[in-house]
Parts: structure tokens; sequence; C-alpha cells
């Protein structure tokens, strides 16, 4: 699926200071995040949905990134 949309100005600058003060997310990451954070806090609570939530909260940066599995 791919999701297009416009950001507020505010929202995308502090998208992108985020960004580059932690380099090991990037803005897919940074929306799949946010979504499931959103969907988790609003009581949905199917099994996909909660993995990523808890995925956003506790992953860790590696030495070797190119190592690391996307979210499926």
């Amino acid at each position: 699926m791919s999701v297009e949309n416009q950001l507020p100005e505010d929202l995308y600058r502090a998208m992108g200071m985020f960004i580059a003060d932690h380099p090991q997310w990037d803005q897919y990451r940074l929306v799949q995040a946010a979504i499931a954070g959103f969907l988790f806090q609003q009581g949905c609570k199917e099994r996909s949905v909660v993995r990523h939530y808890l995925g956003g909260l506790f992953r860790r940066q590696t030495a070797d990134l190119s190592t690391e599995q996307p979210w499926r």
C-alpha cells in the first residue's frame, strides 16, 4: 500500500529535526510508529498493530543496520 499525505509545515519540520537527531529513524519508521501508536491508544488490539507498537517502543539500533529486518 502506498499513502500520500500533505503534512502541516510545522509537523514536517519537527519530523525532519527528529530524524536528523535520531539517525536510526527514517520517515517510514516514524510514520509506522505514529500510526501504530495511535491505533493502539484508541483501543485496537489486533496482534499486528500491537507488535508494531511495541516494536517501535523497544527497537534498538544495531551496529549494522543493513541486517535489520523490516517491519512486517
